[in-house]
């Protein structure tokens, strides 16, 4: 009977396999997995307009001070290290004060003095007024005269022992450097113990907030700078970004090599970006904003039809995807590798420069590594 059992269980699992294996050949294939395209790009900003020139830079606050003492002495404390950030009124060093504390004293000691004589020269003026008053023969007008002088002698001394006790009192107080405005210390140049004259520069301090790039401008170019003419900045340390400035000072001196200094202030305050980093500053000479034209790769330009002469691929940051966008170039405008492009592209654009034949307008891709 067990025989029997096994035989028929066997039977059963044989005729059975056929349909399992049949239903597995007839489940669907997962759907496949979306890949997303990875893409090479550049930034336009090869500018290849005859009016337009660039510039290298350094970064520099538009509001900052050279701080010093407008006394001399020896240095008792520093307070303060670069990078500090500081308010107004703070306390940045302080010198010896023991000179200038013996110059009060002394001040006050001669202004007693002549507040003495002032007292006495008026004691006497007023004695022999008294005795004028009540015999005229008795006191002579060359003395009264003399009296007289005395008392305003006394009285202008008085005066000017007072001012230079006010003097001694203000120096006193100026050994003490404060702060002008909130800011940050850019540069410290001075130790304890250090012995500084007045007016030496001893600390820089930058106010936050708007920063201007220092160029120097040829002077074979500076015709062509004015105040209120636009720049575009880019720096090193931030991709793919280019910000917005306008020419806020021209030096109407020639410094080194006959360059003339200019300053370009940036329209927004960026927070990464501090005092002595490096920029570059593409300046359109004469406002000829219309004339700009862009240098870009052949090979990041997709062929065209009869109304385009060709499109550019723009990658959007928000979506992650790229536009196909028409571009306007010059009928001779090819330089080795590159076309001149005077359309459907700005600085500061994000563009595919390989493999555009693949590409769709829309497509999602990812910037390669």
């Amino acid at each position: 009977m067990r025989s029997i059992c096994s035989k028929t269980n066997l039977y059963f699992f044989l005729a059975i396999i056929p349909l399992i294996i049949f239903s597995a050949c007839r489940q669907e294939p997962p759907p496949p997995i979306e890949s997303v395209r990875a893409i090479k790009t550049i930034t336009v900003n090869e500018i290849a307009s005859g009016q337009v020139r660039k510039f290298s830079g350094v970064i520099e606050a538009a509001d900052k001070s050279s701080v010093s003492f407008e006394v001399a002495g020896n240095v008792q404390e520093v307070l303060v290290k670069v990078g500090d950030k500081v308010s107004k009124g703070d306390v940045l060093a302080v010198l010896d004060k023991s000179t200038y504390e013996l110059n009060v004293k002394a001040a006050e000691a001669a202004l007693g003095r002549s507040q003495a004589r002032l007292k006495n020269s008026k004691n006497d003026l007023e004695r022999l007024e008294r005795i004028a008053k009540m015999d005229p023969g008795a006191v002579s007008e060359a003395r009264l005269d003399n009296a007289g002088a005395n008392y305003d002698s006394a009285k202008q001394q008085v005066e000017y022992r007072l001012s230079q006790l006010n003097l001694a009192k203000r120096d006193l107080e100026k050994t003490v450097l404060r702060a002008p405005f909130d800011g940050h210390i850019a540069e410290r140049l001075v130790e304890p113990f250090y012995e500084v004259a007045r007016g030496q520069r001893l600390f820089d301090i930058y106010m936050e907030g708007a920063m201007e790039a220092a160029v120097s401008i040829p002077e074979s170019e500076i015709h062509g700078i004015y105040l209120g003419l636009p720049a575009d900045i880019t720096f090193p340390i931030i991709s793919n970004t280019v910000f917005d400035g306008i020419v806020t000072e021209i030096s109407k001196v020639a410094g080194t090599a006959n360059a003339f200094p200019v300053k370009v202030t940036i329209e927004r305050e960026i927070e990464i970006v501090r005092p002595g980093m490096t920029a570059e500053v593409t300046i359109i000479l004469g406002g000829e904003a219309a004339e700009t034209s862009y240098l870009i790769p052949l090979m990041a330009v997709a062929a065209g039809d009869d109304n385009v002469r060709g499109y550019v691929f723009i990658f959007d940051q928000e979506t992650s995807t790229v536009k196909k966008t028409p571009i306007q170039a010059e009928s001779t405008g090819v330089r080795d590798n590159d076309v001149v492009v005077t359309g459907g592209v700005q600085a500061g654009d994000i563009i595919a420069v390989a493999g555009v034949s693949f590409l769709e307008d829309g497509q999602k891709v990812k910037l390669m590594e």
